[in-house]
């Protein structure tokens, strides 16, 4: 290659004639030069950075921060263990939370306080098995632990809120199912099926049993519910209706009085009406029947299951 050099001070015309030997000699001239500005900002950057300033300590990998600072290692210590500390009081926050709903779920199980407590941590031990003889938990993998542990805490609190949901549900529905005697008696005058007509002594279907005491006493509601009939009816005189949901009712029929009207809603175990001897009737007594989907259903099979609970917590009790 040949290089012509000319200016206004030349007499004549100048020439260079470079050789590949030449362009060689200037790459590698060029890469010297770039290596050695290389290592003066590497070294200028080390120096700055044990200097303390913040920019530059934050760019640089925690390794050779840790390394070149004495007061680093310390530094990031700090750091990592404010970080979880902060962690561990958002857990300690979300179990206590998990305790009071344990809590609430223990009392709609039915069990007993002594028999699971929340407030008392589980026995636990077993022999010491390490992965290796110097298995020490590093700040990574305590970190880690933490968020699984955190994790494994939100899983828990959801099931248990779902738990709670479903307790809920079927102690709303127990309530809601007729299993209280309407009438504190210890016996009924007829049960429920086939028998002897007691005006026409011919065979028919009776829907419901009836429960023989005197005029005026107190008729209780077997469940709670709305009451959607309080009238009087031509064959069960003053009849009160009382609808549970689930296309269940209860019926009280030959009443004496009703104390509740159309719409209102009744509690288990209210005072809604008193015995009496109305309609057609042969003598003071309740006509009691449960309804489901207008099909008439044997009574018996709700207080029975009613009497059998109402044992079973007796039973707890002691």
């Amino acid at each position: 290659m040949q290089i012509i050099l000319m200016h206004s001070r030349f007499t004549q015309a100048k020439s260079v004639t470079l050789s590949s030997h030449h362009l060689i000699l200037a790459v590698l001239g060029f890469l010297l030069i770039t290596c050695v500005c290389g290592a003066l900002m590497a070294a200028l950057t080390l120096r700055l950075a044990s200097a303390d300033v913040p920019l530059l300590r934050n760019l640089l990998p925690a390794s050779v921060s840790l390394a070149h600072d004495p007061d680093a290692k310390e530094r990031y210590l700090k750091e990592n263990l404010a970080a979880m500390a902060a962690r561990l009081g958002e857990m300690q926050a979300q179990l206590v939370r998990l305790d009071a709903l344990g809590e609430r779920v223990q009392g709609l199980a039915g069990v007993k306080p002594e028999e699971f407590n929340f407030k008392e941590a589980p026995g636990r031990g077993g022999p010491e098995i390490l992965k290796s003889p110097s298995a020490e938990l590093d700040m990574k993998e305590l970190q880690a632990a933490l968020d699984a542990l955190a994790t494994d805490i939100e899983h828990r609190s959801d099931y248990m809120n779902v738990v709670e949901t479903k307790l809920m549900a079927f102690k709303i529905q127990s309530k809601l199912l007729p299993t209280i005697q309407p009438v504190n008696v210890a016996y009924n005058a007829s049960g429920f099926g086939w028998r002897m007509d007691p005006f026409t002594g011919r065979s028919a279907f009776h829907e419901g049993i009836d429960f023989s005491a005197p005029t005026g006493t107190p008729i209780m509601a077997a469940a709670g519910g709305v009451v959607i009939a309080a009238e009087y009816h031509p064959q069960f005189g003053n009849m009160l209706e009382i609808d549970h949901g689930g296309e269940l009712i209860t019926r009280y029929a030959h009443t004496s009085k009703i104390y509740v009207k159309l719409g209102d809603i009744v509690k288990r175990g209210q005072h809604v009406a008193d015995i009496g001897s109305t309609g057609r009737s042969t003598g003071a007594h309740l006509h009691f029947e449960v309804r489901v989907k207008d099909v008439p259903q044997n009574p018996h099979k709700f207080l029975s299951a009613g009497a059998n609970q109402a044992n079973l917590a007796k039973l707890d009790q002691k």
